[in-house]
C-alpha cells in the first residue's frame, strides 16, 4: 500500500520538504489538555515562514495565533530553542480560541527543526516501524530510535514530557483493505479515510473494478488471499469482506486471521456468519482461537439500513476496536446470540449491494 494517511507523516513529509529547500518552519506539539479540547496529546502542526500549515493543534483559531505570534520573527527562527506555550488559561481566552468547556492546552514549539533528523523519521515511518523521538529542550536536538511494531499505539501517539526532555512514540498509520467494490465499501472507504485510515480496495471481479472511483483508496488487482499476503497483517491493520461470495471473502479472511491485524470481519446474517465460522472450522482447519478473533455480523447496533448508515455502524466498530474501548454487550452481536441464531445488529449483514435484504 503505496498511499498513507498517517497525520503524523503527513506533517514530517511537509516538513522535511521546506526544511530541505532551505525554508524556516515551526514544529508545534500538543503537550497537554485541560477539559476539552479539540486536538489529543501529541498531535503536530507544522508552519513555513510564509504561512502555509500542515496539521493542526486546534480547530482553526489557535493557529491563527500561532501565525501572528510566530511569522514575524521567521528570520531569527534558526537556533532559537523550544518555546511553550499556553492557551485558555481565563474563560475568556479560552473563548476567543474556541476551546470548548473551559479547556486549556500547552504547546511544544520547535523552530528550524533539522532536516537529516526528519529525513530518518519520514522514512521509518514511511517503513511502518515504531519511532521513538527524543527531544532535549534546551536546544532543540533530537535523537531517533526504533522498536518492533507489536501491540497497536493506542491514539496514534504517546507522549512523555519530562521538562527538560520530551519523548515522543509515532507509530505507523492504521489500514483498512475491504474486500468488494460496492456501495458499502464506497461509503465506508470515505469515511475511514479522514479518520486516518490508509484504505485499500480488493475486487478481483471486472464488473466492480470498471465502476470504482473513489479518489484516495489505493486499488489492489489479484485475487483477495494475495493482497492480504502482499499488505503483511500487523497489529495497525484490518481487513473487512463485503463481497458475500464466499469463494472471495473467505480467500481474505483465512490470511487475515493467521496475521496480527487488529480487526478482521465480514459481512453476512447471523445465520451466514454461523455457516462461514463452520465452514471454516471443518474445510480450513482454523483454530478456535482464531475463530474468536473473526467478527461477524459486523457493525454496532444502531438500527442502519441504508449503505451510509451501515458503514457508520461499521466504521464505528472498527475505531472503538483501534482505540480499545469496551463497548457494552448491547450494542453488538454476542457470540451466544450467533450460535443460537440471534440477529444482526443494525441489519450490517442483512443489506445486500442489490437492494434485497438477505436472507441467509
Amino acid at each position: 500500500m503505496t498511499h498513507d494517511s498517517a497525520p503524523e507523516l503527513r506533517v514530517a513529509r511537509a516538513l522535511h520538504g521546506w526544511r530541505a529547500a532551505g525554508r524556516h518552519a515551526v514544529l508545534a506539539t500538543v503537550l497537554r489538555t485541560w477539559g476539552s479540547s479539540p486536538r489529543p496529546v501529541g498531535s503536530w502542526m507544522a508552519l513555513r515562514d510564509d504561512g502555509l500549515i500542515e496539521g493542526s493543534v486546534s480547530g482553526g483559531c489557535i493557529e491563527d495565533d500561532l501565525l501572528r505570534r510566530c511569522l514575524p520573527g521567521a528570520a531569527q527562527w534558526g537556533g532559537r530553542a523550544p518555546e511553550r506555550v499556553r492557551y485558555g488559561l481565563t474563560a475568556d481566552e479560552a473563548h476567543r480560541f474556541g476551546l470548548p468547556c473551559g479547556g486549556t492546552l500547552e504547546l511544544l514549539l520547535e523552530y528550524d527543526p533539522e532536516p537529516l533528523w526528519l529525513q530518518r523519521l519520514v522514512q521509518w515511518l514511511q517503513e511502518r516501524r515504531v519511532v521513538w523521538r527524543h527531544l532535549r529542550c534546551a536546544d532543540g536536538a533530537v535523537t531517533l530510535s526504533t522498536e518492533a511494531l507489536a501491540a497497536p499505539v493506542q491514539g496514534a501517539l504517546a507522549l512523555l514530557d519530562h521538562g527538560d526532555t520530551l519523548a515522543q512514540r509515532l507509530g505507523p498509520s492504521h489500514r483498512m483493505l475491504l474486500i468488494g467494490a460496492g456501495a458499502l465499501t464506497e461509503c465506508l472507504a470515505s469515511m475511514a479515510m479522514p479518520c486516518g485510515f490508509a484504505v485499500a480496495v480488493c475486487d478481483p471481479r471486472e464488473e466492480h473494478r470498471q465502476g470504482w472511483s473513489l479518489p484516495g483508496a489505493e486499488w489492489v488487482d489479484g485475487m483477495p488471499d494475495d493482497a492480504v499476503l502482499a499488505m503483511g497483517m500487523d497489529a495497525h491493520t484490518c481487513v473487512i469482506a463485503l463481497t458475500h461470495d464466499p469463494k472471495l471473502d473467505d480467500l481474505a479472511l483465512l490470511e487475515a486471521l493467521q496475521g496480527e491485524a487488529f480487526y478482521v470481519g465480514a459481512i453476512g446474517s447471523a445465520a451466514t456468519t454461523a455457516a462461514r465460522r463452520q465452514r471454516l472450522r471443518e474445510h480450513f482447519d482454523i483454530g478456535e482461537d482464531a475463530l474468536l478473533r473473526l467478527r461477524g455480523p459486523i457493525g454496532l447496533a444502531i438500527g442502519s439500513r441504508t449503505p451510509p448508515e451501515i458503514a457508520v455502524s461499521v466504521l464505528a466498530e472498527v475505531l472503538a476496536a483501534k482505540n480499545g474501548a469496551v463497548l457494552p454487550a448491547a450494542s453488538r452481536m454476542t457470540e451466544s446470540a450467533l450460535i443460537h441464531g440471534g440477529t444482526a445488529p443494525g441489519a450490517a449483514c442483512g443489506w445486500t449491494p442489490h437492494g434485497g435484504a438477505a436472507a441467509a
